[in-house]
């Protein structure tokens, strides 16, 4: 029997392929891996109000790895901050939903972000701000690997660390491939989990499509009083299409065929 968890999985995916059908452009693969991760955030850990995007005792969560903001565009779509018909719109001038998540263009978007790198540091100036104004929300962030490459990801976790902010998770979608290859050719991130542990960070680490280890580890945070929290989800790039999988070539697609997408939607209830 198809688990709950599962068929909701695959009806976000179908909501991603929706869009890159309507599009005919988007970054497919880095989407599909980031299903579950949020797929767990929104449905049992964040703290929000799709009526008032902007409430102020909001969690706050930033999508760094703004490429695969069709997989946020599906769930901020499903809790009702915006119609599901924009999806017609995504990547066309009259519409709200662009190829990199927009604030305030896009409701529930508390980043414009796509220019990798950056997505830690406005986190670490969230959790500073929201301790100076003694508020209790939580700020999380998701970061691609290959955006690990960036030297300012690195500065940021060292600041997170210095000021021992354990409202702060950042959560890695370590799918192990980055636009033209594998991030061990790239450049290998190995050992990653010690890395984030030197940089001062309590690490979890956790398979990324797995709704029950991520539930288990979400419902923990902050894991050490004084520490940012990194959690580091093992995924699979295109995870639930099995053609897509692991498949480079649809890392970005500018041009999608009928047939093409005809073949997505089979693929996910292949795999479903």
């Amino acid at each position: 029997m198809i688990s709950e968890d599962r068929k909701r999985s695959a009806a976000l995916r179908r909501d991603i392929v929706s869009m890159l059908e309507h599009g005919g452009r988007g970054h497919l693969a880095s989407a599909l891996s980031l299903v579950e991760i949020l797929q767990i955030l929104y449905d049992e850990n964040l703290n929000f109000r799709a009526d008032t995007p902007f409430w102020e005792d909001r969690d706050r969560l930033i999508l760094s790895k703004g490429h695969g903001c069709m997989a946020l565009y599906a769930l901020l779509a499903d809790k009702g901050f915006f119609r599901r018909d924009a999806f017609e719109s995504f990547c066309k001038s009259e519409g709200i939903l662009g190829g990199h998540p927009e604030r305030p263009k896009v409701p529930g978007v508390e980043a414009s972000t796509g220019a990798l790198g950056h997505g830690l540091s406005i986190v670490v100036g969230v959790a500073l701000a929201a301790r100076y104004d003694r508020k209790s929300h939580r700020v999380i962030v998701i970061v691609g690997d290959g955006e690990c490459n960036e030297g300012s990801v690195w500065e940021a976790a060292l600041s997170a660390s210095k000021h021992q902010l354990d409202s702060l998770t950042c959560l890695v979608d370590y799918n192990k491939m980055q636009s033209y290859s594998s991030t061990t050719e790239v450049l290998d991130l190995e050992p990653f989990a010690q890395k984030w542990e030197a940089f001062g960070f309590s690490v979890r680490e956790v398979g990324g499509h797995d709704h029950a280890q991520l539930r288990e580890v979400l419902n923990t945070l902050p894991f050490e009083s004084g520490k940012p929290s990194a959690v580091i989800c093992h995924t699979v790039k295109g995870k639930g299409i099995p053609h897509v999988e692991g498949d480079l070539s649809w890392h970005h697609k500018s041009r999608v065929t009928e047939e093409e997408i005809e073949a997505l939607y089979t693929g996910i209830e292949e795999a479903t």
